[in-house]
């Protein structure tokens, strides 16, 4: 059974970075850009011409749970992507909007819901949420888009990005850490309470 092409996309971005005194993406959030205009570009013809596709960009800085120092105005991860997109034309084919707020994959799927980017649309097996990100990463989104957005199995559809990291070994220790992280919690300010507290205690633990 061939899969139904989606006409809304969620790309998850993979932090920022300078490089010659400017901010960028790094290769990966770069290769999951790529993935979204490849996709676009792959499934023209099946796009009502009356509507173009819609895609979002989060991100905001997922170096922030490091400490790091927020980029300037317009050089988030959402800003980065958007950009990039336009650069190779998207937004000649597709609504193009951005999320610029997350650090974290949770942030990523809140901050869109609380910014109305995915209104007047709803999501089922015939008219699926496209996730695009790398495929070890979204097992992990899949776990909290059904927490967040309430979307499981065949509403979901998963758009892998190749290329510009090796797959993360770490990855698969937050999934399982998720899990357990999120028991029993469901609503989203308990979700960002559960996380944030996460996060500060493992800060606090001692290195070594």
């Amino acid at each position: 059974m061939t899969a139904p092409v989606t006409t809304v996309l969620l790309v998850f971005g993979r932090g920022v970075a300078t490089a010659g005194g400017e901010w960028v993406l790094t290769p990966a959030g770069a290769a999951r850009v790529d993935a979204a205009i490849g996709y676009v570009s792959a499934h023209r013809d099946a796009f009502d011409a009356a509507a173009a596709p819609l895609v979002v960009f989060s991100g905001g800085w997922a170096e922030a749970a490091e400490g790091a120092p927020r980029p300037p105005e317009g050089c988030r991860e959402g800003d980065l992507m958007v950009a990039r997109a336009r650069a190779a034309g998207l937004d000649r084919h597709a609504a193009l909007r951005t999320e610029c707020r997350s650090r974290s994959t949770l942030e990523n799927l809140l901050h869109t819901v609380e910014d109305g980017l995915l209104a007047g649309h709803e999501f089922g097996p015939g008219h699926p949420l496209g996730l695009v990100s790398h495929a070890w990463h979204l097992p992990r989104i899949r776990f909290l888009a059904r927490k967040v957005l309430r979307l499981r199995g065949a509403a979901l559809l998963d758009v892998p990005a190749t290329g510009g990291e090796p797959a993360s070994r770490r990855e698969r220790a937050l999934h399982v850490a998720s899990r357990l992280w999120f028991l029993g919690v469901a609503d989203p300010a308990g979700l960002l309470r559960r996380e944030r507290a996460v996060v500060a205690a493992l800060r606090r633990r001692p290195a070594g």
